[in-house]
């Protein structure tokens, strides 16, 4: 080799590990905030996951995403989002509902931040309008305080002569109240007592069941707070052990054996937010993609949990069911 062909060799070297440390720092990482724990949200993740994965990008390759779960203690959120902010990813997506997303939301205003909040993001000052949120925030709503009305009907469909319902939510969640009132219009209109009930730990969700028990409720509907359906699979146990007929937010609970359940698919929620997160990340901005709805709605029933209940599901809810577990 000569000499001139060495030197030139040796100088393309000794850049190798610099090239190598640029195409490292080049992957973007995405920031991951929720407010509960990670154990029974997997579903949502790989959700997440595929909607990147329709943009191009792929967890470990070409991208990175640095968790952070709150384990159901709210006021860890803001420390939680601020060292997301701290790490510069390139997006936050802040799931989970308005704790999440208002937490993100005062830790940056430069960050794109992706949400999913069950009430209207623009009354809570998280976007200036739908089509064009205007600043660091988009996302996905879901409504949920008209799911909640909506899953109070079906509940009192399957059990026509329940005369108190019980309904489980989370005082520190924000959008309790308003659901609380949807759905005591909607009792109030079909002459059902609601009995409202607090729980914000697991030893309340406890103390939750002996209340409704000792006030005789017929049947119970569980709110949509993020801490209570990470705690589904206690509250499927307790309704076994009970012979108490419950209505959730999510099919994964009637999947656990709980008896029906009606809401957003919450996979193809995040399916869409990871969507969103991949054309960010190719250079869009949060202040153009429109705040989004949920595309898929899933109503499912457990007939095997039915029959234990020594319940007969009408024809007509049956035939409405998106799935039907034997």
């Amino acid at each position: 080799m000569k000499r001139r062909e060495f030197i030139t060799l040796l100088g393309g070297a000794a850049g190798w590990p610099l090239a190598a440390s640029a195409q490292q720092q080049a992957v973007p990482v995405v920031g991951f905030l929720h407010p509960s724990s990670p154990e029974p949200f997997g579903h949502i993740m790989d959700g997440f996951r595929r909607g990147l994965n329709d943009t191009g990008f792929v967890e470990g390759p070409n991208v990175t995403i640095e968790y952070r779960w709150a384990r159901g203690e709210y006021d860890r959120l803001p420390a939680l989002a601020a060292d997301l902010v701290q790490r510069r990813v390139r997006v936050i997506l802040a799931g989970g509902g308005e704790v999440g997303a208002l937490a993100a939301k005062a830790a940056t205003s430069t960050i794109p931040i992706l949400i999913i909040t069950s009430s209207d993001p623009v009354k809570s000052g998280l976007v200036a309008s739908f089509n064009r949120p205007g600043g660091n925030v988009t996302g996905l709503m879901t409504a949920t305080s008209v799911l909640e009305a909506k899953k109070f009907g079906l509940l009192c469909e399957m059990i026509p002569n329940a005369r108190v319902v019980a309904m489980l939510i989370n005082p520190n969640y924000p959008p309790h109240a308003a659901d609380a009132v949807e759905v005591q219009s909607a009792a109030q209109s079909i002459g059902r007592q609601l009995l409202v009930l607090s729980a914000d730990n697991p030893q309340a969700i406890d103390l939750a069941f002996a209340n409704l028990l000792a006030q005789s409720a017929d049947a119970l509907l569980v709110g949509g707070d993020p801490f209570l359906v990470g705690r589904s699979q206690q509250i499927v146990a307790m309704a076994t052990r009970h012979a108490m007929p419950v209505i959730y937010n999510f099919r994964e609970s009637v999947l656990a054996g709980g008896l029906m359940s009606y809401g957003a698919n919450l996979p193809n929620n995040y399916r869409q937010l990871g969507v969103y997160t991949g054309r960010i990340l190719k250079g869009e901005s949060a202040a153009d993609l429109p705040v989004m709805h949920p595309a898929i709605f899933d109503f499912a029933i457990n007939l095997g949990t039915a029959k234990a209940l020594g319940l007969t599901v009408p024809p007509m809810l049956l035939a409405r069911a998106d799935e039907v577990i034997e």
